[in-house]
């Protein structure tokens, strides 16, 4: 029987971005390698050859995805997004003149069944669209002119049942290393215990030499806490001098350590050194966070001994309009916005992510479940029309699981095992989704909080087959890192519960299912269980708030996000707490209101009477959208989300809404009033009537002007930054007016380019690939990238019959 406590202590890593990337891969001097490549959308064989004709072929700068860059249709497949696949290769033309130091490529992720050849000669294949990848291109090398050539097979391109892209979609780098160097991947820690007073860090390093050697190899490691000055050391000799590799293992004592928290994510630097006869050959250098994690089957989970709720969000990959190409910029303010309305923990749905995500997790303190796959061994639908309308296509990725699963959960756990902020491994989403594709004999009679396709089916997989695979990619990932518990999503925990599944992992995600919390708890009392994928109502939070064993919850999800899309029109799926642009959607600050430490206020509005002829009776949304702009008399419902313990409304001053107590059931305070023009103001108070937080909102005119702001207006140059312009409609008065619906022009002189506009309308399918958008909710965001050089960037938006807007960026 598994004990009902499970203790993890763990010391891990932040990897440094760009300059320090080798942190990523362990070893060498590395350099960014996204210049200068072309491509072309087009299947060629040919393309391999070091003398082909490439010139007429498009020049562009990684990372790239060209599936955003197609046109949306109803002809295509409402899983991805209504957005195109096919097949692309891309080539690079490079020199070196090195040819006695040893040479690397490193993919961060090509989406996907790439094939990478180098003069012609094939260095590998890894179908797997998420997983990192490193190739040695020395053999193959040549003394000046080489061509490296990459073909993505993205031909079934409704493999996936969200958006996916296409391409080399994140950052390419070249390696440069001796003979003699720190394996790929090859260094990861761990505390062996952990205390106020003293950490034991244990930290195990692996040395790949491609000759023998007689030279004496040490290996030095040195913490240095974060003003610089150094907390520990030690240094050791590596074992033989075989061709090959070895492995070592050190151990350091820090006194009075810092602690790695959500609220302090506070961050050491260890540098590790390969000295070779004395001389320095190899360097690693990445953050460090130290931390505990306690898991208990009754108590729930506790962060540096702090018993604490996880309040998580799911997250795919893409950014809307800049589709699977998501800048550092872009990923800082989402997880930035996202833990301002109370997030603490983010689930990788359901793929491994960009390596910038985890280091901003790291130093922004946000927990990660770091998930590998959502299909196995068979396929899961895939819609076409819609979600879950009419036939699906059982296109995925299920044709490689058996050969490649098990290195590409090893892969995963190896690349981002030494991040303070990953808490669990998770082997899968979903796999055990009944009927889709497993089935077994517990499903005639039973249900799930989800859609399912029917009772027990002979015909399907044998739902048996599930734990077994759990058992393997369990060991997957114990072999690498037993300082975190492997968990998986489960969404028919009905079915699942028949098999080994639960028992070969050590916390168990519940999917939508918290309506078997309590039974499940009393009949496996032994089971640390959670909330792996939630919605967003309140009663799914109070199912985590008010039981002690149920640990935390993710919602689905973070958000909105391409692809999973209903019926046309529609981008993609509309549950997320932010929108595609990152701005807080009105669920969010519901959210906000549920999870935030600090004080929160929103009013939204809606029709009584509309709502009446739309539901049959009025309710209490808790996704209501603050607009104060209708029919004078015409009754509205005001709601307002608040973690006050009583709000009172006010309009132009006077109060028109009495103080009421917030309402412990729906998480809503709410008063029905005509509408009047003017500002409308909500005061959330606490119970001697003190006002705590404020919200307004005001009526607004006839658009009048474009009003622009950008969140940075001076840079550095060097960078490739992105300027985040949030461009909205006003009034002659500066009110936004949200129901405007304007067309807007952007135009950029200078070094920078205009990344997308986003309005952030899950309905519009309109051209996203040109300069021209409409508004949505009277706002639009614009993503400025800069190209390094110094100088002066203007952004110049406008609009028919609306005052234009200017913004400058000054780059230094």
């Amino acid at each position: 029987m598994k004990p009902i406590i499970t203790k993890f202590v763990v010391l891990a890593f932040l990897l440094l971005s760009a300059a320090g990337m080798k942190a990523q891969v362990s070893f060498g001097e590395t350099a960014p390698f996204n210049d200068g490549w072309l491509f072309n959308l087009k299947d060629d064989s040919l393309s391999i050859r070091a003398d082909y004709d490439d010139s007429k072929w498009r020049q562009l700068t990684l990372p790239h995805d060209w599936s955003i860059e197609g046109q949306l249709s109803p002809t295509l497949a409402s899983c991805t997004g209504y957005l195109p696949g096919g097949i692309g290769w891309y080539r690079k033309h490079f020199r070196i003149t090195d040819t006695a130091t040893r040479h690397y490529i490193y993919f961060e992720g090509v989406y996907n069944r790439s094939e990478v050849y180098l003069n012609g000669h094939l260095l590998g294949k890894r179908p797997n669209g998420y997983i990192s990848f490193l190739y040695d291109m020395t053999p193959y090398l040549k003394e000046g002119d080489n061509v490296l050539s990459v073909r993505v097979d993205h031909s079934r391109y409704a493999d996936s049942r969200w958006y996916t892209g296409s391409g080399i979609y994140r950052d390419v780098w070249l390696i440069a290393a001796g003979d003699v160097h720190f394996a790929q991947w090859g260094i990861g820690w761990q505390a062996t215990a952990l205390t106020n007073r003293q950490a034991t860090v244990k930290v195990d390093v692996t040395v790949e030499k491609h000759q023998a050697i007689s030279d004496k190899l040490e290996i030095v490691s040195t913490l240095v806490d974060a003003d610089g000055k150094q907390v520990a050391r030690r240094r050791a000799s590596v074992g033989d001098g075989k061709a090959g590799t070895s492995q070592q293992t050190l151990t350091l004592k820090v006194a009075n350590p810092h602690r790695w928290d959500i609220t302090t994510p506070y961050l050491y630097t260890l540098k590790t050194e390969l000295i070779r006869n004395g001389k320095s050959v190899d360097l690693a250098e990445t953050k460090v966070g130290l931390r505990t994690l306690d898991f208990d089957a009754n108590k729930g989970f506790a962060l540096n001994g702090r018993w604490m709720k996880v309040k998580g969000v799911c997250l795919h990959h893409d950014a809307g309009v800049l589709g699977a190409v998501v800048p550092d910029d872009v990923w800082r303010r989402r997880l930035t916005n996202l833990k301002a309305i109370g997030v603490n923990a983010i689930r990788t749905s359901h793929n491994p992510q960009a390596p910038v995500f985890y280091d901003l997790c790291d130093e922004l303190g946000l927990l990660v479940m770091d998930e590998v796959s959502d299909e196995w061994e068979f396929p899961k639908r895939k819609w076409m029309q819609g979600w879950n309308v009419g036939e699906p296509s059982y296109d995925g990725t299920f044709d490689f699981f058996e050969e490649w699963i098990e290195q590409d959960v090893t892969d995963m756990v190896r690349r981002d095992r030494n991040h303070p902020c990953i808490f669990l491994w998770s082997i899968g989403n979903e796999v055990d989704y009944p009927n889709d594709p497993y089935s077994h004999p517990v499903l005639d009679g039973s249900t799930i909080s989800q859609p399912m396709f029917g009772g027990y089916n002979p015909d399907a997989p044998d739902a048996m087959r599930i734990g077994k695979i759990a058992k393997r990619l369990s060991a997957c990932v114990r072999a690498v890192d037993t300082s975190r518990p492997v968990t998986g999503a489960l969404a028919g925990v009905v079915m699942s519960n028949q098999t080994e599944y639960p028992e070969a992992i050590d916390v168990v995600g519940y999917n939508y299912t918290e309506d078997r919390y309590d039974e499940d708890h009393a009949t496996y009392p032994n089971r640390i269980i959670y909330g792996s994928e939630n919605r967003s109502d309140i009663d799914a939070w109070y199912a985590v708030k008010n039981k002690d064993f149920i640990f935390g919850q993710f919602i689905w999800t973070g958000t909105d996000y391409l692809g999973e899309s209903g019926r046309w029109p529609s981008r993609g799926l509309y549950t997320g707490l932010l929108d595609f642009g990152s701005f807080p959607k009105p669920r969010g600050y519901f959210r906000a209101s549920l999870w935030s430490e600090q004080p929160v206020t929103y009013i939204g509005t809606y029709s009584i009477d509309k709502q009446r002829q739309r539901t049959g009776r009025p309710w209490l949304s808790p996704d209501a959208w603050d607009i104060w702009n209708y029919e004078p008399g015409q009754q509205i419902r005001v709601v307002c989300y608040t973690n006050a313990p009583q709000a009172r409304l006010l309009l132009d001053g006077k109060q028109v809404g009495e103080m009421r107590p917030y309402d412990e059931r729906t998480g809503i305070i709410y008063w029905d009033i005509p509408y009047a023009p003017g500002e409308l103001r909500a005061e959330g108070c606490d119970s001697d009537g003190n006002v705590l937080s404020t919200y307004s909102i005001r009526s607004s005119a006839r658009p009048y002007a474009i009003r622009a702001t950008a969140d940075l207006n001076v840079l550095a140059d060097g960078s490739q930054s992105v300027v985040h312009i949030t461009v909205e409609v006003v009034d002659e008065e500066g009110t936004v007016v949200k129901l405007g619906d304007n067309e807007i022009t952007c135009r950029v002189e200078g070094p920078a380019r205009l990344l997308g506009l986003e309005g952030s309308d899950n309905s519009d399918m309109s051209d996203y690939t040109d300069n021209r958008h409409r508004v949505y909710h009277g706002r639009l965001l614009a993503y400025i990238q800069t190209n390094g050089e110094a100088g002066s960037v203007r952004v110049k938006f406008s609009s028919p019959l609306l005052q234009s807007a200017e913004v400058v960026l000054t780059v230094e």
